[in-house]
């Protein structure tokens, strides 16, 4: 890549520390950064460093830590002197670690700060076998706070106290747990890195919630959904601060252009990645063609009002109108339909409520339906299923999130003629309270932070139409 003048790829190449660590490392200070449909990049900088953590892959991190004292157990009976070669380089500090991890990038971690690098690894983590039992220790405690029955969301800093409590570990050895890992799994040459995937999880997830205090927020779902009445935990840890990820891409190179035909306001993007703007220009766009006609629909069918807003979107009354609306226009419209959604959760639900309504066989008698999912590989499929029904059928409905995939710069050119977007941007900020049960906390952050109000009232839906 050094040999290269223009290189073209994903956020995650540059943001993603894990990632970025392993592709971008070579890149000279005086390249030229354009990150072009970035309306999108603060999502793109808290995913990066947030993390979901669940019973499975407690189990599976369980599996890998006992493979892994398995395979320490071996090595000291067959080659005890590589241990001790890695042990003697940990005790000079993380310096000479960092030299080797770039030569040979076998384990990705989060960037870790430079007076990290410089200091010895803690006592009790340094031997290989100590380390492995460790890292057994904080996955029990892990597992034990999985079992409760209510939502519980708390800082950093809270988490680390309740950890000293009740194992007695410290902040300072779970700080280097990611590469410490990394180090371990150089040492012992491991070459089935999949099956050790959960363990890197947890031991990224120790190293992220020790090193950052604020910005971030840890929440504990006992249950999928409102509904459900078997548990199924999920531990949630959660950026709040896009400026964390970027921080390092604005300190390394000198120019990085921030570029979207949908960055809007302008002024809200440099406060909320925390950065000056030396050239900051707005341009307006003509069309040759009268081609974007905006509908704004209120009411049903029935006359009754239609919203989004939390308070009455789940009512069977509005969804049931809202089904109805897209099937009048999956009647008229002869060829492709997309429509957005405010977020994931939303979009699974309206589906779920339409599918027992019968609107969903509604739709089908007169157009292919499809549905975006977070995983990249599925919506490809999606988009390209989408096409070819365009193009040789009745068309079809493509049904997505509007900071999704689909909406990042994807051509519709010929396979759309109708749009349809449920609530407004800001729909995100909400369903991100109501999902993490902290509302009050998260407005706080938004608020104090970034100086914003999302005191929207998104309560439409607007069909664009072509």
């Amino acid at each position: 890549m050094q040999y290269c003048n223009v290189i073209i790829y994903s956020y995650h190449y540059l943001l993603d520390p894990k990632i970025a660590e392993r592709v971008s490392r070579e890149l000279s200070k005086d390249c030229i950064v354009v990150f072009d449909e970035a309306h999108n990049i603060d999502n793109v900088c808290i995913e990066s460093l947030s993390t979901d953590i669940t019973e499975d892959s407690l189990r599976k991190a369980t599996r890998g830590a006992r493979n892994l004292e398995r395979k320490v157990a071996e090595l000291k009976e067959t080659d005890q002197e590589k241990l001790r070669t890695e042990y003697e380089k940990l005790v000079q500090g993380l310096r000479s670690a960092e030299e080797s991890r770039r030569e040979d990038a076998f384990m990705a971690n989060p960037t870790l700060p430079d007076d990290l690098l410089e200091e010895a690894l803690p006592g009790n983590i340094r031997r290989a076998e100590h380390f492995v039992t460790f890292l057994k220790r904080f996955i029990e405690y892990l597992k034990t706070r999985m079992k409760v029955r209510q939502v519980i969301s708390e800082t950093p800093p809270s988490f680390l106290a309740h950890l000293k409590e009740h194992t007695f570990i410290e902040k300072k050895p779970l700080r280097f747990c990611a590469e410490r890992l990394a180090s371990l799994a150089r040492t012992l040459e491991l070459t089935n890195i999949e099956d050790y995937q959960p363990l890197q999880e947890v031991a990224t997830f120790a190293t992220l919630v020790a090193t950052y205090e604020s910005g971030f927020l840890l929440i504990l779902e006992p249950f999928e959904s409102d509904t459900a009445e078997i548990p199924n935990p999920v531990l949630h840890f959660v950026c709040l601060d896009a400026a964390i990820a970027i921080k390092p891409v604005f300190e390394r190179f000198r120019s990085v252009i921030i570029t979207s035909g949908t960055i809007s306001p302008l002024e809200m993007y440099p406060r909320m990645l925390n950065f000056s703007t030396v050239v900051q220009e707005s341009y307006s766009m003509s069309l040759a063609r009268r081609s974007f006609l905006p509908m704004i629909v209120t009411r049903g069918s029935d006359q009754a009002s239609i919203s989004t807003s939390f308070q009455v979107r789940n009512e069977p009354g509005v969804v049931r109108n809202y089904g109805t609306l897209l099937t009048e226009f999956a009647k008229i419209t002869p060829d492709g339909m997309v429509v957005f959604f405010p977020s994931y959760l939303y979009m699974e639900s309206i589906i779920s409520m339409w599918q027992g309504m019968g609107i969903l066989d509604d739709i089908w008698k007169y157009k292919l339906i499809l549905v975006e999912t977070p995983d990249a590989q599925e919506t490809s499929l999606a988009l390209e299923t989408y096409r070819t029904a365009c193009c040789n059928g009745r068309g079809a409905v493509l049904l997505c999130v509007a900071r999704g995939k689909v909406s990042e710069g994807i051509d519709f050119d010929h396979h759309d003629l109708m749009k349809h977007k449920e609530a407004a941007e800001l729909e995100r900020i909400r369903e991100m309270e109501v999902q993490a049960k902290a509302p009050t906390r998260l407005t706080t952050a938004v608020d104090d932070d970034y100086g914003m109000d999302d005191g929207l009232d998104d309560d439409l839906m607007d069909i664009d139409g072509f």
